[in-house]
């Protein structure tokens, strides 16, 4: 017999059994008011489901998040279009999105449009790190190479804007020399290599790490990631930063270079264990990003999504992903807790 029920029958409390019944049926409504989805909202589709418009290779992973949310918060649908990290924020820009997924960081173009309009950033919510390797069936992530036989064991990140751009505080690196190596490489010139600043990756690199500087006068811009990669394969004496690759098959032979946050710290590599305790430095993130207004609470039923994503089953679909093409990686503890954090007074 339910509480109500057992209340009802006696006849001393008769007189309140309506009362807590009104008072469970009005908390169960206030629950699916606080989640209830603006009717007029930009990003409803024509029927009434919530648009997520961002990086193609995530939307597998949004449509089992929509689907645990969904579990959770009976009564909602989803309408996922993949269409690239490109489109994700122009299209919550233009409110054509309640939640852009991008499975890099937001490039300068794409963030200057929001910004243009708003006067501010988005809410960024991390989920998990875009890829790891190197491995046979997917991409490695962001990654320096060098031929293997360069002998290069580790570059820390201040060595690394050294060697692709000019003008840092510790002086430009131009020689193997420099960077630790003797014998016949001391002397020999560092060959760099990399895509075009063109406002793409090389850019967002160029800006995020290494402080804006122009690339080094030895920086040679070639169209894609295969063809950086094959320059390296091709050049015992060069080296190149470059975004997502399948190695294993534009360039096989190549090695990856272990790198630390700063010199005289552990180096680390793309591995999966690396990559998922948040000791690679090169990590590219999984993002949720989201509109809010600075002083007004964040959408309950977006800040239930984004709590659904950063919860124990929502970080269990992401490292659901791990063998796939994209090779997903949960957050680390330490990144989850602060990611958590965000959300909190939302």
């Amino acid at each position: 017999m339910t509480a109500p029920a057992l209340i009802a029958s006696t006849p001393r409390f008769a007189l309140l059994a309506p009362l807590l019944i009104a008072v469970q049926l009005y908390a169960g409504a206030v629950q699916a008011d606080e989640l209830r989805v603006p009717a007029k909202a930009s990003y409803l589709t024509s029927d009434g489901a919530i648009a997520i418009i961002g990086n193609d290779g995530m939307q597998p992973l949004i449509e089992q998040l929509d689907a645990l949310f969904i579990k959770q918060h009976p009564g909602v649908h989803f309408a996922v279009r993949g269409e690239g990290s490109s489109v994700g924020l122009p299209a919550l820009t233009a409110g054509a999105t309640a939640i852009a997924p991008l499975s890099r960081e937001a490039w300068l173009g794409d963030m200057h449009g929001y910004e243009q309009v708003f006067g501010r950033k988005p809410l960024d919510i991390r989920i998990g790190y875009s890829g790891w390797g190197p491995r046979s069936s997917g991409k490695t992530p962001p990654a320096v190479y060098v031929h293997p036989d360069n002998p290069l064991a580790q570059l820390s990140l201040p060595q690394l804007a050294q060697v692709v751009t000019a003008g840092q505080t510790g002086g430009d690196i131009n020689t193997w020399g420099q960077l630790g190596l003797t014998g016949e490489w001391a002397a020999r010139r560092i060959h760099v290599y990399g895509l075009r600043d063109d406002g793409g990756f090389a850019t967002n690199q160029r800006m995020d790490r290494f402080g804006g500087l122009p690339f080094s006068v030895h920086y040679e811009a070639l169209d894609s990631v295969a063809e950086v990669l094959k320059a390296v394969a091709s050049d015992s004496h060069g080296i190149a930063l470059t975004g997502w690759a399948n190695t294993s098959k534009l360039a096989p032979g190549l090695r990856l270079v272990a790198l630390s946050r700063v010199a005289g710290e552990a180096a680390h590599g793309a591995g999966y264990d690396e990559v998922a305790s948040g000791a690679y430095p090169l990590s590219s993130y999984l993002h949720l990003f989201v509109n809010v207004t600075p002083g007004q609470p964040l959408e309950p039923f977006i800040k239930a999504y984004l709590e659904v994503a950063l919860s124990d089953e929502g970080q269990a679909l992401v490292k659901a992903q791990r063998d796939t093409a994209e090779g997903y990686v949960p957050l680390s503890p330490e990144d989850l807790a602060t990611e958590r954090r965000k959300l909190e007074g939302l």
